[in-house]
């Protein structure tokens, strides 16, 4: 599946979305006019590596689009409206436009339409990614023609290393914790105080010396790690804190 568009326009489409229980018409022109458009495509909604993978990403990654020049970040599958915008819900992706190309003529116009009736699927889009400045792609990441489903070149960093390879990416931040757990309540502080935004994830009793202690070698909570380094409890995540505010 090669089908690489680089240089040429989108195909001139117009969608049928639904929003606020009333039926709508996008068109292309509404979506890429005058605008830097990230469009990645994928087989379907609520299929495994799409929902596992390839649209999380892409919303993690989405604050590093935003602030390296991309205006939006379309999310295009061969489903109908219904079913898109169940999935956005469901992936609570509140920074990528899902668009239904239910009758696949965009993605037949991009010449990335495959039979997919082997699985039920019928006709759907192979997985790619492009970046769309005023309805001219500029680049695409298309998914080689592999068995399967391949995933190797559309994914978000894939993207973001083409649009700017030193592009601050989000910290990724996890604090293990359990309820009234007054050390806990001072690492989120701490983190909330410097900026960082983290998921919290509480621990029953029963679980938590085998979890933390599988995962850091520590017997307690809070335990807190960064870009996949384990930093420790409160007093170690202000040490660290400390030592990068000082440079």
């Amino acid at each position: 599946m090669s089908n690489n568009r680089e240089g040429q326009r989108v195909p001139n489409v117009t969608f049928r979305i639904r929003e606020n229980f009333d039926w709508k018409n996008v068109t292309t022109d509404d979506l890429f006019k005058g605008k830097t458009v990230i469009v990645f495509s994928l087989p379907g909604a609520f299929t495994p590596t799409c929902s596992s993978t390839h649209l999380p990403r892409y919303n993690e990654l989405a604050p590093a689009f935003f602030a390296n020049g991309v205006d939006g970040i379309i999310c295009m599958s061969v489903n109908d409206a219904f079913v898109m915008n169940e999935w956005g819900a469901d992936q609570e992706a509140a920074n990528i436009t899902l668009i239904p190309d239910g009758n696949g003529e965009f993605t037949e116009g991009m010449g990335m339409l495959v039979d997919k009736r082997d699985l039920g699927f019928g006709k759907r889009s192979w997985r790619y990614s492009m970046l769309v400045k005023d309805g001219v792609v500029e680049k695409m990441f298309v998914e080689p023609d592999k068995p399967g489903d391949p995933f190797e070149v559309s994914d978000a960093d894939t993207m973001l290393n083409y649009i700017n390879p030193k592009a601050k990416k989000p910290d990724q931040v996890v604090v293990f914790s359990r309820e009234g757990c007054q050390y806990c309540a001072q690492a989120k502080a701490a983190l909330k105080d410097a900026g960082y935004e983290y998921v919290e994830v509480p621990l029953a009793h029963q679980i938590r010396s085998k979890v933390v202690g599988a995962l850091s070698g520590e017997g307690t909570v809070p335990q807190v790690f960064i870009n996949g380094e384990h930093i420790g409890g409160a007093e170690a995540l202000k040490a660290y804190l400390a030592k990068r505010k000082a440079g």
